[in-house]
């Protein structure tokens, strides 16, 4: 049975896809049979892995259509299958206002996760930049959110509206819990950030991952060529992180 985990924070440029794409990586590399779900009309995930799909085999066809099957196609780095991606386009962005007048609206995602469940160790949703429709629908399907922020003062405000939703949430899933708080672009050498992490620190507690994601920008190149952070030779140091990172999700579970 898949560990169905949420990558969310209301708050845009924190790293909700990067994170979303490496960490599910770094488990394939693990061993592990995961599938990434690309919940944020953006694209970015989609992008990522250089896929471009029909707009009848995406995330949004399957959330107005039931009887479409929740599409999930692999990704081969290196000759090699990797992990499987759900796709989807900017008419997700439509979905998600039809799908406000539709019976069941903050469940399509679970009951269309459903039927795979078995099929994989990991189901990763990268969600959007917002608590709207599609970032609930993530959270009613997941087990564990994992919120990605930057240590930045404005950004703690973004952590107690999201603690607010997933309390809220529970009133529909009420196994949803967090599952770690990740310090992301973190950048050691700016004083602010040394000490909004030590806050982080001490208000979460054990909830605030160890392993902390220090700002790189071989990660959004490798990103831009289509790779993972393991293919990109130049990203290794980046890819040590994420392998960190991996291994804590691992030993929450």
């Amino acid at each position: 049975m898949a560990r169905i985990i949420a990558v969310a924070n209301q708050k845009g440029g924190v790293g909700k896809t990067t994170t979303t794409l490496s960490l599910g990586a770094a488990l394939a590399h693990c061993n592990l049979r995961v599938l990434l779900v690309d919940l944020d009309p953006q694209g970015n995930l989609t992008s990522a892995v250089g896929h471009r799909p029909a707009e009848d085999q995406t995330v949004a066809a399957s959330l107005l259509n039931l009887r479409v099957p929740f599409p999930a196609v692999p990704f081969e780095e290196n000759g090699q299958a990797l992990f499987d991606i759900a796709p989807t386009t900017a008419a997700l962005a439509a979905a998600e206002a039809a799908l406000s007048v539709r019976i069941g609206r903050e469940l399509r995602l679970r009951d269309q996760l459903a039927p795979l469940t078995n099929r994989y160790d990991y189901i990763l949703i990268d969600t959007p930049p917002s608590l709207g429709l599609l970032t609930i629908n993530a959270l009613v399907a997941a087990q564990e959110v994992i919120v990605p922020t930057e240590a930045r003062y404005f950004s703690l405000q973004g952590l107690q509206l999201l603690k607010a939703s997933i309390e809220e949430v529970q009133y529909l899933n009420a196994k949803l819990h967090l599952g770690g708080i990740l310090l992301s672009k973190l950048d050691r050498r700016l004083r602010e950030e040394k000490a909004v992490a030590a806050y982080l620190r001490e208000e979460w507690g054990e909830a605030v991952f160890t392993t902390e994601i220090r700002s790189n920008s071989k990660i959004l190149e490798a990103a831009s060529a289509g790779q993972t952070v393991f293919a990109a030779p130049q990203a290794r140091r980046a890819a040590q992180m994420y392998r960190a990172l991996a291994q804590e999700v691992i030993a929450r579970g």
